[in-house]
């Protein structure tokens, strides 16, 4: 599995526990060597099955040759990179025949969504229509809609195989929220993202897609 901007490897990490074969590619060398300390703190067994890389997604071909992972993971970069279908088109090339390319995407059909529930009506507005937003860590960002997407997706031989919504009911909590202490009520959440996630015309209006293509 290859992981693009893993950050400080918290999905990483656990693939690589589950027994996966992980390599991290992180850009950012403050976020790759936090994501060194944390493999470095794994049990030795862990260790061995990760590797950690600095490099941008954009360039795999300077790194990896061609069809060489089986899972290509992509979560939460895209909104940073002006254009996508360049880094789509390299992750594409470094995955196996039917292999998954898996996306996590801001939706560029719901921004006006987060706003409106924060009751920011300016915001709102503005974000008809609109492919960029300023996200909570105050950076100028960009999002995708999931129909050119799909084009694009099948325009690099990975061609939509499965879109699930992420954050349906959730988006609007502060940062500063903390997860239900009571493991029923955690529970009943996270069953009702879940449910939503999947489930139309709810996840149409989550604040991200998951979006994953096969390789063809």
């Amino acid at each position: 599995m290859l992981d693009i901007g893993p950050g400080q490897g918290t999905q990483a990490l656990r693939l690589a526990r589950a027994g996966h074969l992980v390599t991290g590619l992180e850009a950012d060398p403050a976020m790759l060597a936090a994501l060194r300390s944390a493999v470095a703190a794994e049990p030795a067994d862990v260790r061995a099955r990760f590797v950690a890389l600095q490099g941008d997604g954009r360039e795999t071909g300077r790194h990896f040759g061609p069809a060489c992972f089986d899972v290509v993971l992509c979560h939460g970069v895209l909104m940073y990179v002006p254009d996508p279908e360049p880094m789509l088109a390299a992750l594409s090339r470094v995955l196996a025949p039917g292999g998954l390319l898996s996306l996590v995407v801001r939706n560029g059909d719901a921004l006006a969504m987060r706003p409106g529930l924060l009751g920011d009506w300016g915001g709102a507005l503005q974000a008809f229509g609109s492919a960029g937003y300023v996200n909570r860590l105050g950076l100028a960002t960009r999002a995708d809609r999931l129909a050119p997407l799909t084009q694009t997706l099948t325009g690099i031989c990975a061609p939509l195989h499965a879109w699930y919504g992420v954050r349906v009911f959730t988006d609007a909590a502060p940062d500063h929220a903390v997860a239900p202490g009571d493991p029923a009520t955690l529970a009943a959440l996270l069953d009702a993202e879940e449910a939503a996630g999947r489930t139309d015309p709810y996840r149409g209006v989550a604040a991200l897609l998951h979006v994953c293509g096969l390789r063809t």
